[in-house]
């Protein structure tokens, strides 16, 4: 026997989680259980369709389709009495229209008999077919009853009589608003709401989106137990009813402990790799391996779920950033930060420390962000550091140790949650800053017709790393850590846990940790190295020129001209592209300033530098065949005119003629060909401008005086021409 009955509502499950759901109310069912006939709700022109009633069991069995609890036709029920005064007249025409035929069933279900009834209830009641149809629609969408041809009215009060799973009492311990103030006990979880609970697991916790639970039920709600829509502000948004109509949270988390095995749930959702990182339980505490700020930082690196654009090129999207985080483990104080293009590497490692290690009032003031030394008092080394181990197990990590006597302590394979301090500071700015800003990666899967997410990037490399900025300022001050665990001293004293807080409280009772070098020191040893050339336009580095006083004074442009270019050891601060440093074999270091044909590129970083670069590159390489087709053109063109020009003058040079003779009056033939070139080119004004005149026109007299003007110039000016002959014969090295 079938479980399915006139007037439920059955809601089709989509996989895509943005489309507009399918919702159908069953409208009859055949008494001997073979089909049924259901209409789409809120669909402007729907109609009542024919369906075979196993086809609707199977879905609801395999989860492809649930029987939705929340009516969103209910509030018509039971109106205030109000509005039904106000508007039971309207309700009452409307239904004088429809009441015969609606008492037709099935035969109102066979769209070969309705157009008939609907055309004759028209005709009798003097209404348009299509005010037929209206009624029609609402009367079935709203549940098949007299009610239902109301109008829609302000829900501002209850949304009607509770709807109750069943008639059994609420179980469960009452709540304290039940209690105390005489609150609806709200609902049990019958079998209905376990399937769309199924479904809600299955759509959105098993999944590698991955949302909470809490995202999971709040996403339930929207889509399986609203009463309809509004449209606020230009978006359709869902309308729930009131929550003790509404599964809570924790019955969700019940069902979803009871029916998921968790570790199975969590690896199909991450691997079995992520499962062992992430879930396995964690028994230890990181904060308890630090006794007082610095003895123990821990540094690593994520890419930012965002998309940026070029600095250079707005209109050119760069991809994600790589954002680098230290942190003191005792107070959890964000000590560094760098935000750069480079993969997690050595190069964005030093950065960070180099941050770490740095005046943070100097450095906020280069992104425009004005701080007192209190709002981040972080500038110096840790006795070790806690990283992993791609980017400091290298050679670089025993120059750390040597030159700034660091430890450095690298988390063994597969177990950077021993950096776990550092990874819920990701997260924390992940669900602070970074999912709110354009070009944040959307972890929903695209429809087609969807905007790309990435084609919604606005910001730069500078503007991200001041909101990164603004963000370490405010989780340092006032991030409150619910979760951190006190010792017996921090209770003593009664420390908030805020981890500025944290940190000045153990520089005052726990300091003697924190290492200080001095700057320069420090930065040349933390500095990323290079490879410059010394040419005659300057010492050239990543395509951009320098100068520096030495080169000036020992003149090495003008050797480099002279002999040859020659390489020099190089630091550089990639921040800061308008300095690099010449690393002297015998110690020391020579500035080198940025040269004024490249002071374009100031202000920008090393990597929106090299983007800009290899962009030059990959577009030359791309108009490559243009460049050759147009080459390939120009040469034709020229070889037609020499070509053609070869067959003039070889038809005219006579046989007989030798080329002693052809030589020999190149300076007469020269002098003719002037004459003849002068005489084509010369400009002749009109007496009146504007009035066309035509060149070599007027009278015969005036044609001799012309002729006689030429003649007498030409004689004025021989004397010159002999004494330039020297200029002539230069202009004809042949002579």
């Amino acid at each position: 026997m079938s479980n399915l009955s006139v007037g439920m509502i059955v809601e089709w499950i989509s996989e895509q989680e943005d489309s507009t759901p399918l919702v159908e109310r069953i409208l009859w069912v055949n008494p001997t259980a073979t089909d049924l006939v259901s209409i789409q709700l809120d669909e402007p022109l729907a109609l009542p369709v024919w369906k075979r009633l196993a086809d609707i069991e199977e879905a609801l069995a395999n989860g492809s389709a649930i029987i939705r609890v929340a009516d969103p036709y209910a509030h018509r029920l039971h109106p205030p009495e109000s509005f039904l005064l106000k508007h039971r007249q309207r309700r009452d025409a409307a239904w004088k229209v429809i009441e015969d035929m609606v008492s037709r069933v099935p035969d109102i279900y066979d769209e070969t008999i309705r157009g008939g009834l609907v055309a004759d209830a028209a005709n009798q009641h003097s209404v348009h077919k299509m005010t037929v149809y209206k009624y029609l629609r609402r009367f079935w969408w709203g549940g098949m009853v007299k009610n239902a041809l109301l109008p829609s009215y302000e829900r501002s009060g209850g949304l009607g009589k509770e709807k109750s799973a069943n008639s059994a009492s609420k179980r469960g311990r009452p709540t304290k608003a039940t209690v105390l103030r005489d609150a609806p006990p709200g609902i049990n979880v019958d079998d209905s709401i376990r399937r769309i609970f199924s479904v809600a697991f299955r759509l959105y916790v098993d999944t590698n989106k991955a949302p909470t639970l809490k995202r999971a039920y709040s996403l339930m709600l929207s889509n399986y137990f609203n009463v309809g829509f509004e449209v606020k502000g230009g978006v359709r948004v869902p309308v729930l009813p009131p929550s003790h109509q509404l599964p809570t949270l924790e019955q969700f988390r019940y069902w979803y402990k009871k029916q998921q095995d968790i570790e199975a749930s969590f690896t199909k959702r991450e691997g079995a790799r992520r499962f062992a990182l992430k879930r396995r339980p964690v028994l230890g505490s990181s904060t308890k391996m630090a006794f007082g700020p610095g003895s123990i930082y821990q540094i690593d690196a994520t890419i930012a779920d965002v998309y940026l654009v070029s600095g250079l090129n707005r209109s050119q999207i760069i991809g994600r950033p790589v954002v680098y985080v230290v942190i003191d483990v005792l107070s959890r104080m964000i000590t560094g930060l760098y935000v750069g293009l480079e993969g997690p590497s050595w190069l964005g490692t030093m950065m960070a420390l180099a941050n770490a290690a740095s005046d943070k009032k100097a450095f906020c003031s280069k992104y425009g962000i004005s701080i007192s030394d209190e709002d981040w008092p972080c500038k110096n080394l840790p006795m070790e550091i806690l990283a992993d181990r791609g980017e400091l197990l290298s050679r670089h990590a025993d120059e750390l140790t040597d030159s700034l006597n660091i430890t450095v302590a690298n988390a063994p394979p597969f177990r950077a949650d021993w950096k776990g301090i550092v990874e819920q500071q990701f997260r924390i700015a992940n669900e602070r800053v970074i999912h709110w800003v354009p070009g944040a990666v959307r972890r929903v899967a695209r429809e087609r017709g969807d905007l790309d997410y990435r084609l919604d990037a606005k910001l730069d490399l500078n503007a991200f790393t001041e909101i990164m900025i603004y963000n370490t300022l405010s989780y340092n001050k006032m991030h409150w850590m619910e979760w951190y665990r006190h010792d017996e001293f921090q209770i003593q004293s009664a420390v908030d846990p805020f981890p500025r807080t944290l940190w000045n409280w153990g520089i005052e009772h726990r300091s003697g940790f924190l290492r200080t070098r001095p700057q320069e020191a420090v930065l040349l040893a933390l500095m990323p190295r290079g490879e410059a050339s010394v040419t005659h336009l300057g010492i050239k580095w990543q395509g951009l020129y320098y100068t520096s006083e030495i080169a000036i004074r020992e003149q090495w442009f003008i050797r480099a001209r002279a002999t040859r270019t020659w390489k020099v050891s190089v630091a550089y601060d990639p921040r800061n592209i308008e300095m690099i440093y010449i690393v002297q074999p015998k110690g020391g270091i020579e500035a080198c300033h940025l040269l004024e044909k490249n002071q374009d590129f100031a202000g920008y970083m090393v990597e929106e530098v090299q983007d800009y670069v290899a962009d030059r590159k990959l577009r030359k390489a791309e108009i490559k065949t243009d460049i050759l087709q147009e080459r390939a053109e120009f040469m034709a063109q020229v070889d037609a005119v020499v070509t053609a020009q070869e067959k003039l003058t070889e038809g005219a040079v006579s046989t007989d003629q030798s080329n002693h003779k052809r030589v020999k009056d190149i300076r007469q033939n020269r002098r003719e060909e002037r004459e003849r070139v002068r005489k084509a080119e010369a400009w002749e004004l009109a007496e009146h401008p504007g009035t066309p005149r035509k060149i070599g026109g007027g009278s015969q007299s005036n044609a001799s005086a012309s002729s006689s003007t030429v003649e007498s110039r030409k004689r004025g000016f021989l004397n010159i021409l002999k004494q330039t002959r020297k200029s002539d014969e230069h202009d004809n090295p042949t002579s």
